[in-house]
């Protein structure tokens, strides 16, 4: 640090100069002569670096004992160090994170629940094979979600949500092809949604453990793991479903009153018996979950913003 010999000479003053009125005017963190390094590049060699802090704060110390200094600790651990869990859920980074992982993963969630019916509602008979293709595309996004943000870590030091950011693009664009009745789309769904999701359960634990510290990594995760299940709740639950059923009803009751039988008479409906066909369906249900991937995408580069200097100096790269 450049200004310890400013800091040396405003905070140590001789204690029989100083007025009584200004006593304890002073305040200063011990945080800030631990290890922070100012915007500037440190050119001390590391040895005599630690050497000057640990001078700094013995002088501190003296000067708060004297009254000279009223020393404010700084409380709990900063970005990169060891979170408890109850430490974590009080800041705004994992709750971003959280939030993102679960309109995301939620969103991803729910076409694997629904796959089957939303084969069957495009006329396709064989709904096992894309229930197995997202399958396979949900590891390979696992294997390749940990490849891309390792490499973007590693050679740019740019924060690993980044890597999040750009597989929720890649989500919202499946998911409004779909919204869109564009031929084939229930393969690009299949194959994207599924690379999507097993990609945000290789990159989000790791970015947790790298700004969370990994002595309560566990508890971490599996708090975390409520995401899908929440945003699956809601939107499987809620609005799928509740869009699947109304469809059906309508192209139900169209059926009767063009086959004639429509009399009049008020129509009962079971619903075991309700099936929806065509894009239709699931289509206002995909144009939901792609904006909502669109803003789990901000929420994502929020954090990108806030933890940038954290993984410049986890990984002692400069931002390109």
């Amino acid at each position: 640090m450049r200004m310890w010999p400013v800091l040396e000479e405003s905070l140590l003053p001789e204690p029989e100069k100083q007025e009584p009125s200004r006593m304890g005017s002073f305040i200063l963190s011990l945080s800030e002569v631990e290890d922070e390094r100012s915007s500037e590049e440190d050119t001390l060699p590391p040895s005599e670096r630690q050497k000057r802090i640990a001078h700094l704060q013995a002088k501190l110390y003296q000067a708060a004992a004297e009254g000279a200094v009223r020393v404010k600790r700084r409380k709990g651990p900063r970005r990169g160090e060891d979170f408890t869990l109850l430490q974590a859920l009080v800041k705004a980074d994992f709750w971003l994170i959280f939030l993102s992982l679960v309109l995301a993963s939620g969103s991803g969630l729910t076409v694997i629940d629904n796959l089957g019916q939303m084969s069957q509602s495009l006329g396709y008979s064989n709904t096992h094979i894309f229930v197995s293709m997202i399958s396979i595309w949900n590891f390979l996004g696992r294997v390749a979600g940990g490849y891309f943000s390792e490499n973007i870590v590693k050679y740019y030091a740019y924060p690993r949500p980044v890597a999040m950011a750009a597989v929720q693009v890649v989500m919202a664009f499946a998911l409004f092809f779909y919204a869109m009745g564009c031929p084939g789309s229930i393969y690009v769904v299949s194959v994207l949604i599924g690379l999507g999701y097993g990609a945000h359960w290789a990159i989000v634990p790791a970015a947790v453990s790298e700004l969370f510290g990994l002595k309560s990594f566990g508890a971490l995760y599996n708090f975390l793991t409520l995401a899908s299940p929440a945003g699956s709740l809601i939107f499987s639950g809620v609005i799928a479903s509740g869009i699947y059923d109304y469809q059906a009803k309508q192209q139900h009751e169209h059926r009767i009153q063009s086959s004639g039988l429509g009399l009049g008479v008020p129509l009962v409906v079971k619903d075991d018996f309700l099936t929806c066909y065509g894009s239709i369906c699931y289509s206002l249900t995909m144009g939901i979950m792609s904006g909502l991937c669109i803003i789990a995408f901000i929420l994502s580069m929020i954090v990108v913003h806030r933890t940038k200097r954290v993984y410049a100096q986890l990984y002692g790269t400069p931002l390109a």
